[in-house]
């Protein structure tokens, strides 16, 4: 599977985004991560629809929009219109996860379900063959710059052998506490779409993202 970089743009400086996403395009960033928040089923509240459209203008970068929301599918028709390429719901906030994801392809996006740190991998095992990707959250959800819980890699390491297992070729992204030091434990642990905020906006944008492109080669 091909490795990607996922700059979230929840650490990203709005002021100047249009800028900020030049940058991460020139670097050779492949997506665009969004980090939805509803301040219910997280405790923070970030951005939604408003942000997403207007902002789809400035790249053609494949948008990867993580709904960490109560009853994501009451916005899947929304995000997706609005340009979302990838939409992914949390196992957790689904009722009815596997109609949520029918709802998502059925709207013409890929779909992706996600798992906070203290979720099994069991609990998604049903619905592998039809999802796109998976996310494993390598922090608690809710707020940027947390640390990486190292059991999460073994999670990545668990459903990577269970996709080799049933045959599926399905993306494996990380989200938490990535950045030059720990970015190379989820690689090798199966891990092809790393998701990084702080690791990227920080400082030098353009130079953050082509130094982990890098050692994601």
């Amino acid at each position: 599977m091909e490795r990607c970089l996922a700059p979230s743009i929840l650490s990203a400086d709005f002021g100047i985004i249009k800028e900020q996403l030049e940058l991460i395009d020139q670097a050779g960033a492949q997506y665009v991560h969004f980090d939805v928040m509803d301040g219910v089923f997280v405790p923070s509240i970030s951005f939604g629809l408003p942000v997403l459209k207007s902002i789809r203008k400035y790249t053609d970068r494949l948008f990867d929009v993580h709904l960490m929301i109560v009853d994501p599918e009451r916005y899947v028709k929304d995000f997706a219109d609005a340009g979302a390429d990838i939409i992914t719901v949390h196992a957790e906030a689904c009722k009815h996860l596997d109609a949520t994801i029918d709802l998502i392809k059925k709207n013409g996006a890929m779909a992706g379900v996600a798992i906070n740190p203290a979720t099994p991998i069991s609990n998604i095992a049903h619905v592998l063959e039809k999802v796109d990707m998976v996310l494993i959250m390598t922090v608690n959800p809710g707020f940027g710059g947390q640390s990486l819980i190292p059991y999460t890699i073994d999670k990545v390491r668990e459903l990577s052998e269970l996709c080799r297992q049933k045959k599926l070729k399905i993306d494996i992204e990380v989200d938490g506490g990535i950045n030059k030091d720990t970015i190379d434990d989820v690689l090798d642990a199966g891990a092809n779409i790393i998701v990084a905020g702080s690791a990227v906006f920080n400082g030098d944008v353009k130079a953050n993202a082509e130094a982990l492109l890098e050692k994601m080669k």
